[in-house]
């Protein structure tokens, strides 16, 4: 079970922290929901409790992984399937699965196609949410500004 304040991941929406837990009664149901504010953007969502775990809320990654990831992102890109449908599909996986580290590969896979071929609309969303994912971590486990993020991606992908 997480604490109101403490720092977490959810994926697909990314790291920020629980600002409360709130009880709600949908249908006669009453459950115990996470109130979980994102660091990146003005957005706010609610977790329930009792299934937090199974989605894959977890606690945020430590200083020295951040720096694995930032390495990881200057790693040469992997090859992905040529077939739109299939690189997408393995890629929504990877950012399904919450693991900042699948997380930087679809960034710095996609950043990289982008880069040499650009990106269908599809692709391009799926960057940005990726990229929205990876930044809210890096600027809560850093405290540093999402611009300064935004930079160290950048430097890291291609430098």
């Amino acid at each position: 079970m997480f604490s109101i304040g403490e720092k977490v991941v959810y994926p697909m929406h990314g790291a920020g922290i629980i600002e409360k837990i709130e009880t709600k009664k949908i249908l006669d149901d009453e459950r115990d929901y996470y109130v979980m504010k994102i660091s990146y953007g003005d957005m706010k969502v609610m977790i329930p409790v009792d299934n937090s775990i199974e989605i894959g809320m977890r606690r945020i990654e430590s200083r020295e992984r951040i720096d694995e990831v930032i390495k990881l992102l200057g790693e040469e890109p992997t090859v992905m399937p040529e077939n739109w449908n299939r690189r997408y599909r393995e890629n929504a996986v990877k950012l399904k699965s919450g693991n900042i580290f699948s997380v930087a590969e679809v960034v710095r896979n996609l950043m990289h196609s982008d880069r040499k071929k650009g990106l269908s609309t599809g692709e391009r969303k799926m960057l940005m949410n990726a990229k929205h994912i990876l930044l809210s971590e890096i600027v809560l486990v850093n405290d540093m500004k999402i611009e300064d993020a935004e930079l160290m991606i950048e430097k890291a992908v291609f430098e």
